[in-house]
């Protein structure tokens, strides 16, 4: 028996760049211990695993070190391995059932576009040694929290890319991530951002789709607008077309298969 496994760059305009997700196509779930281990094995931010059930599709998603309820990137993925593999008509929208809900991806052109759910924050205080674990103590406008992940606004672009976290102290967080975001400096860019996870084994996470579900809320209020084009400032880099409709988050970004095998079991 074997599994067809992908690797993908997703969010990515060019190969080798994005954020690279592994994507199984499962005739059933499987173990969760067993997922988790290929996941550790694949060494990848994230992996998707889909199965067929019904008229949609089942995913869930792991880090090397464990399950999240959501992640963009690897959806992004996920709906391009089953467009490209022929699970699902390429003029039909992919639907997904997972922890977070359903999704979905569509088509459009170039672009796939998710549609997932608005997760704005809430101001809060930042917890003992978080500032210092980033560096960033004197250059806070804002620190919010989704329930998931911590978000900063500093101020500037500079500080974004020029952060240098200590990981060892950033893995006590409680929380998923930390999200540090600021204005662009640039007019091809609204705004620019950093993605680090340590919590969840992954220090730095090259393009966090399910990070801009709670950017987007917040920089569509500050800016005013509800479309809006964003740039991950990691060492892959990626982008990110958002448009706000009411309580949803679209994210369109462009994805490439790296390479395509089979999964010995």
């Amino acid at each position: 028996m074997s599994i067809p496994i992908y690797q993908v760059d997703a969010f990515a305009e060019r190969p080798f760049t994005g954020n690279p997700a592994c994507v199984c196509l499962m005739q059933a779930e499987m173990p969760d211990d067993w997922m988790q281990n290929l996941a550790a094995e694949m060494n990848l931010s994230e992996t998707a695993f889909v199965w067929k059930r019904n008229d949609q599709f089942k995913i869930r998603w792991f880090t090397p070190a464990a399950e999240v309820d959501l992640c963009g990137h690897a959806t992004l993925a996920a709906s391009h391995v089953l467009w490209e593999a022929g699970w699902s008509s390429k003029d039909t929208d992919v639907v997904f059932d997972s922890k977070s809900g359903h999704l979905s991806a569509s088509r459009k052109g170039e672009l796939i576009v998710l549609d997932f759910p608005a997760n704005p924050p809430t101001e809060v205080e930042a917890p003992a040694g978080l500032l210092q674990s980033l560096g960033v103590e004197n250059k806070v406008i804002y620190i919010g929290s989704d329930d998931t992940d911590f978000i900063i606004e500093v101020d500037s672009e500079f500080t974004v890319r020029s952060l240098t976290p200590d990981f060892a102290r950033l893995k006590h967080t409680t929380a998923r991530g930390i999200i540090v975001t600021s204005q662009s400096d640039s007019q091809q860019y609204d705004f620019v951002s950093r993605f680090f996870g340590p919590a969840v084994g992954i220090d730095e996470d090259p393009v966090t789709g399910s990070a801009h579900t709670t950017m987007a809320p917040y920089w569509s209020r500050k800016l005013g607008r509800t479309e809006m084009k964003a740039f991950q400032a990691s060492e892959r880099g990626g982008s990110i077309c958002i448009k706000i409709r009411e309580n949803r988050v679209l994210l369109g970004g462009m994805a490439t298969t790296i390479f395509r095998g089979e999964l010995l079991i």
